[in-house]
């Protein structure tokens, strides 16, 4: 997964927060305006690379994170749509993903949380970041929530 420039179709807001994350090593970047998002506050975020399910090109996205130990935790929300977000169905698919956090670049290995796993990270999330409650509410869909493992 050498290259994680943002795909073009992305909105250019996601396509700028990338480009500014990967230009200064996350320095630009990592704390994101929550507010923008209905929000408070400001929250971290890293960039997780997965392979294109169908593709297999490298598709980079910023998303807010929280830990769990040494692992990270992402919410594979898409604002409550009723259909998981493509970088979840890609790390489905391949569960091998690279992450950076700030300057910190590594392999990881993804799960899908579940029981109560799932109930004790969602907790978490939703204390990181509010709106992922009401998202949940907009949609039928159990919102997975993920563990990134380094590897």
């Amino acid at each position: 997964m050498a290259d994680t420039s943002p795909p073009k179709e992305l909105p250019s807001w996601i396509q700028d927060h990338v480009n500014r994350y990967l230009s200064s090593n996350g320095e630009d970047g990592y704390w994101w305006d929550a507010s923008v998002g209905g929000g408070k506050g400001k929250v971290p975020t890293l960039l997780l690379t997965t392979t294109g399910r169908k593709s297999g090109r490298a598709l980079t996205l910023p998303l807010i994170f929280g830990h769990s130990g040494a692992d990270y935790v992402v919410v594979a929300s898409k604002a409550g749509a009723p259909n998981h977000p493509s970088w979840y169905l890609n790390l489905e698919a391949q569960p091998e993903v690279h992450v950076q956090v700030k300057g910190d670049k590594f392999q990881a290995r993804a799960h899908t949380a579940s029981g109560a796993e799932r109930a004790r990270l969602w907790k978490k999330m939703v204390e990181i970041y509010g709106p992922y409650e009401d998202y949940q509410k907009k949609t039928q869909r159990e919102i997975p929530v993920v563990v990134l493992q380094r590897q």
